[in-house]
């Protein structure tokens, strides 16, 4: 929003400025139309509606890395070339005792100052990961949802599956940030 007395003084300067680069003025081609293509003929066969085709499957755009860790810290966890500063193991508890332990392990983890623990739920099953209570699987089909409501969400920087040395699908490591 220019007054019009700057609007007036703008066009002077712009007006006396030669540029260094000067833009080539492009006729634009012109736009010739996409003939449709042919439709199939539809067969009206009485009493039958014809069957509607699907649509096309636009395909995903592909997955982006995870937030939170740079490029160092992926290429360091791909290959387990960082050993975990503290363990925490869940697997065989029951939910609340799980929960609990968790908790007091990631109190104790900071307290330490450790960068990264390695957290051991157990596998997951192959069943969705409804609430599934006391069966197997349960610890890890929980954790998540934890980590993410608990009170130390806003010190852990990522969650990430773990190296098959440390665990693999039974495993985790968590990345704390740094403590300031």
């Amino acid at each position: 929003g220019l007054s019009p007395e700057e609007a007036a003084l703008w066009d002077r300067v712009a007006a006396s400025v030669t540029p260094l680069h000067p833009v080539r003025k492009v006729a634009p081609k012109p736009v010739v139309p996409m003939p449709e293509p042919p439709k199939a003929p539809v067969r009206k066969v009485k009493g039958r509606v014809p069957p509607a085709l699907p649509p096309k499957a636009v395909p995903a755009p592909p997955p982006s890395p995870a937030p939170g860790l740079d490029s160092h810290w992926e290429r360091r966890l791909a290959r387990a070339a960082i050993a975990p500063d503290f363990t925490l193991d869940l697997h065989g508890h029951t939910l609340e005792q799980a929960h609990a332990r968790l908790d007091s392990g990631l109190m104790q983890a900071k307290e330490m100052g450790a960068r990264m623990v390695l957290l051991i739920t157990g596998k997951p099953r192959a069943e969705a990961s409804a609430d599934r209570g006391d069966r197997r699987g349960a610890i890890r089909a929980k954790i998540l949802d934890w980590l993410a409501a608990g009170p130390h969400a806003s010190d852990i920087a990522a969650v990430r599956k773990a190296h098959r040395r440390h665990g693999g699908e039974g495993a985790l490591y968590l990345v704390l940030r740094r403590q300031r």
